[in-house]
């Protein structure tokens, strides 16, 4: 199988010091995946790279099979790859417009926008929030409100940066719930995270940085 992204070389590093060298890093589609390793490791810096906001040295880039320049980071990338924040800001409109911004920011049509975001509200079980002040709202909301936004796009890939790190209880267990509904809808999901409940999902692969490299488990 043709992997959705691959890397023949993805090399960061920070001055003189070799953050991690990954030689033939893939990711597949439909797939989950944890991103695991010690605090400075790199986990939050690989999702950037991966989602363009940070550079690093790449060789042979192929999406889909295939090849991509890396640098400017290419326009079918940025269409297909989100990424979620650990702590996602929330806009000062509305929690609507909040789940809207990206198709908004895209020029998507009013009612095509209004629909997705009822759909993605739907599945995030913040309906109920939408007249709500999105500053108000409870770490959990919060992030089950960026997930929303980052729904509505439709990405191919889902970079998500310690999603449950700072929820506890129910909420922790609403983040949770969602994951297995993504890869079932064709995306595929990398979860920089400790979390030993989304290492545990089932059919999740694991991603270990450790000394620079890839460990697959």
């Amino acid at each position: 199988m043709t992997p959705l992204l691959s890397f023949g070389r993805l090399h960061k590093r920070h001055g003189a010091h070799t953050l991690f060298d990954l030689r033939e890093f893939a990711l597949e589609s439909a797939s989950a995946y944890v991103l695991t390793g010690v605090n400075g490791a790199g986990k939050s810096t690989l999702l950037r790279i991966l989602a363009g906001l940070v550079h690093a040295d790449v060789e042979d880039v192929r999406f889909d099979g295939a090849p991509l320049p890396f640098r400017p980071y290419p326009r079918a990338l940025r269409d297909a790859i989100v990424y979620v924040h650990q702590h996602p800001v929330m806009f000062s409109t509305s929690v609507p417009a909040n789940v809207a911004y990206g198709l908004t920011a895209r020029g998507a049509p009013r009612a095509l926008i209004r629909e997705r975001v009822e759909e993605a509200m739907a599945w995030a079980r913040v309906t109920h929030l939408a007249g709500s002040d999105p500053a108000m709202l409870s770490g959990g909301e919060k992030q089950r409100v960026a997930l929303a936004r980052a729904r509505v796009l439709r990405p191919r890939v889902l970079l998500l940066d310690e999603p449950t790190s700072n929820l506890d209880g129910e909420a922790r267990e609403q983040v949770i719930a969602l994951i297995p509904t993504l890869t079932g809808a064709g995306t595929t999901v990398v979860m920089a995270c400790h979390d030993r409940d989304l290492i545990n999902l089932p059919d999740v692969r694991r991603l270990k940085l450790r000394d620079g490299h890839i460990e697959y488990r």
